[in-house]
């Protein structure tokens, strides 16, 4: 099936987007933004649960229970995500590298298998990680399987009401390309913060 022309562009922005993400927390280089790579460690544990600032949200052990502010851990397994029902804590609380991760590879998870899976998959049944590697694996696996969501679509389905059923955002309700458009802009904006949040942790002996 030849791909739409109104998808050709943002589908490489995802995957532009989800590329440089997986190199600048993975390594061994990105793209500076003007052709020149510079050199990326790999992300270590420590760093992908740092907490810059009191009472962050995190992904921690189900054991140790949910952070400051939140009242459960979302998700199934050893881990879970700091979360409240709504509404929200005012201000939100400031959100660790694990945090914004996990919100990307669930996101990413659970849109593809509302859109072109089982649709029934829920944030109760999905798995954190406590491990950095294991959270780069996850939000790969969820790229890989919301680009199939994608290359499954054809020029009709993009204005389909409803081909996410997505339950926990507006997807319902909304075009199948705005909420690709939707999707295209969590992972240019969460991958931003967790650039700039590596950099902050690579510098944070100077931020005393």
């Amino acid at each position: 099936m030849a791909l739409p022309a109104r998808l050709v562009p943002l589908l490489a922005e995802f995957d532009f987007g989800c590329e440089r993400l997986t190199h600048r927390m993975a390594g061994p280089g990105v793209d500076s933004g003007n052709g020149t790579e510079v050199a990326v460690s790999p992300m270590t544990d420590a760093e992908y649960r740092w907490e810059p600032v009191p009472d962050c949200w995190s992904i921690r052990r189900r054991s140790d229970g949910p952070g400051s502010r939140a009242t459960l851990l979302v998700g199934a397994g050893d881990w879970g995500r700091d979360s409240a029902p709504s509404p929200h804590p005012v201000p939100p609380p400031f959100t660790t590298i694990a945090w914004r991760l996990g919100h990307l590879a669930e996101m990413l998870t659970l849109r593809a298998d509302h859109t072109n899976g089982s649709r029934a998959l829920t944030r109760d049944e999905y798995r954190f990680h406590g491990d950095a590697a294991g959270a780069v694996a996850a939000f790969t696996a969820g790229a890989a399987a919301w680009r199939a969501a994608l290359l499954d679509a054809d020029d009709a389905a993009l204005d389909e009401v409803g081909r996410s059923r997505y339950p926990y955002g507006g997807d319902p309700e909304e075009r199948f390309l705005d909420v690709v458009w939707w999707v295209n802009q969590e992972v240019v904006h969460h991958g931003a913060e967790i650039a700039l949040l590596r950099d902050l942790y690579l510098h944070r002996a100077q931020l005393r």
